[in-house]
């Protein structure tokens, strides 16, 4: 290393100028190129050739640039930021972070890992800002055996208390299944504020938690917290799940006084709230005061619309989707074919059901075979139903077939329902309800034989009859309903929450 005093003190004054100038110059001309006008990976190799030919790549400052672009950019390359990472003969924190992020939101967020334990293996240190991407990519692997690796991790370098890097791995756990990990960091870390509780908020709804959510929620305005733009959303829809309309009114009416919910974020929480429980006509003026809308807004209302029994609305509201240029996705489809389901509009739902692929470029996924397999059953065309479960290129799951064996019951077929019936107890063998619809089909046909062997088989003891349950809002408490209990050790009703600290925002 040269050290610069003695550099300049060899030069003429002329030259001592040029060095200074060099190195107050915020960075080579080659960067203001593709900081302004770099927006392609083509455009990029092209600065970096210049960049290799003028030794400038060797300036850490300049290869930043380079991968940030490559890893970041949604143009870039998080392949090609690997190997410019590879060239670099020192890489300071800056850049491996930011290559671990780029690929934690690539496609493959696995490589964000390995990458990780490369960085390691070499004893380079990690820092805060390392571990927030590489959860990130535990989150997007929905691993909760890298999300309790990299906490190990965040133990052995003294982050256990850091609210960033908490917050991220209670973020971590939460999408990765482990809920129960992500409530046991949330319960023990002394200094939280809005943002953790709005995290642990938001993993109970996006695992339709409902209950916990809420129970949640009211904790934290209960401490004095007040809620944030996430906090709502996710409790919004908490109530939309467990239908607490009055919960969800009372926060509508808070976000009011504070002028929120225009916005598309809270907007479309509050259109899909109200369409889920029914509330249709104040969803569509919480849909009408949005400005901006998305298409998860649109598709809120269609499937609320659809749901609820108004078919004819939501395929209006699709029309004008279309006459707006907004590009629908996989998830509006489901509700149109749920509305077509639900009027029994058979030749529309297949037109929609092609479509998807021919016109919009859509993969159907198994959810809209499952709507067109209940439409072409309800629609008395069983074969076209079980004829289309055989072109699925998946298994079918017990919810289609459940679907084609309802219709079977109706329409009184009893061979393809046989074949149905083989199909679901492969997958499950102790399903108790598929003898019972087999069992009234054959009496409905007069067949008492066969009635006489469904009922022996059902009186096996090892058959099971899962009960159902649902969540009713009664007053202020959220309570669960058991159907098909007998046990006194059941009681019919469970209240989960007893208050509703809701009553003290202002």
């Amino acid at each position: 290393m040269f050290r610069r005093p003695v550099i300049g003190n060899h030069l003429p004054p002329s030259s001592r100028h040029t060095v200074r100038s060099a190195h107050t110059r915020p960075y080579p001309p080659h960067l203001s190129l593709l900081a302004d006008k770099c927006t392609s990976m083509r455009q990029l190799q092209q600065i970096h050739a210049q960049m290799l030919v003028s030794a400038t790549i060797h300036d850490n400052f300049a290869a930043s640039r380079l991968l940030s672009f490559s890893a970041l950019s949604p143009d870039g390359d998080p392949m090609y930021a690997s190997k410019l990472l590879n060239s670099v003969q020192q890489p300071n924190m800056f850049m491996w972070n930011t290559l671990i992020r780029g690929l934690a939101i690539s496609p493959n967020p696995r490589e964000a890992v390995l990458l990780y334990i490369k960085m390691r293996r070499i004893g380079v240190t990690p820092g805060k800002h390392t571990f927030p991407f590489l959860l990130k990519a535990c989150s997007g692997l929905r691993s909760v055996e890298s999300c309790k690796q990299v906490h190990s991790q965040v133990v052995k370098v003294g982050l256990d208390l850091d609210f960033h890097v908490v917050n991220n791995l209670i973020r971590g756990y939460s999408v990765s299944a482990g809920l129960m990990l992500a409530r046991q960091m949330f319960d023990e870390f002394p200094d939280r504020n809005v943002n953790v509780w709005t995290t642990m908020v938001c993993g109970y709804a996006q695992n339709d938690r409902a209950e916990e959510a809420l129970d949640l929620f009211n904790r934290m305005v209960a401490q004095g917290f007040e809620p944030n733009g996430p906090s709502m959303s996710s409790v919004l829809s908490a109530c939309a799940q467990s239908g607490c309309l009055d919960i969800g009114e009372k926060i509508h009416s808070y976000m009011r006084e504070r002028g929120l919910g225009s916005e598309v974020i809270l907007g479309t929480a509050l259109v899909n709230m109200y369409a889920k429980n029914g509330a249709l006509v104040m969803a569509r003026t919480c849909f009408d005061d949005m400005p901006q809308k998305n298409i998860i807004t649109w598709n809120a209302m269609i499937s609320g619309l659809a749901v609820h029994g108004h078919a004819k609305e939501a395929l209006d509201f699709f029309h004008e989707l279309e006459k707006y240029n907004v590009v629908p996705n996989d998830s509006t489809f489901v509700g149109v074919l749920s509305a077509c389901c639900h009027a029994g509009i058979l030749d529309f739902g297949r037109k929609i059901f092609n479509s998807m692929r021919n016109v919009y470029g859509i993969e159907p996924k198994i959810q809209h075979y499952g709507c067109m397999v209940d439409l072409l059953g309800r629609g008395g065309m069983v074969l076209e139903a079980e004829e289309l479960i055989n072109r699925m290129p998946w298994k079918a799951d017990l919810k289609i077939l459940g679907a084609l064996l309802s219709a079977c019951g109706s329409h009184g077929n009893i061979e393809v329902a046989e074949r149905v019936v083989n199909k679901m107890l492969a997958l499950e063998h102790d399903n108790h309800g598929v003898y019972v619809v087999l069992s009234n089909m054959y009496a409905d046909a007069g067949r008492w034989d066969d009635v006489s062997r469904m009922r022996e088989i059902m009186k096996d003891g090892s058959l099971k009859k899962t009960p159902g349950w649902s969540l009713i809002g009664e007053g202020e408490k959220l309570a669960r309903v058991l159907f098909g209990v007998t046990s006194c050790r059941h009681p019919p009703i469970v209240f989960v929450d007893e208050t509703n600290s809701l009553l003290s925002l202002e």
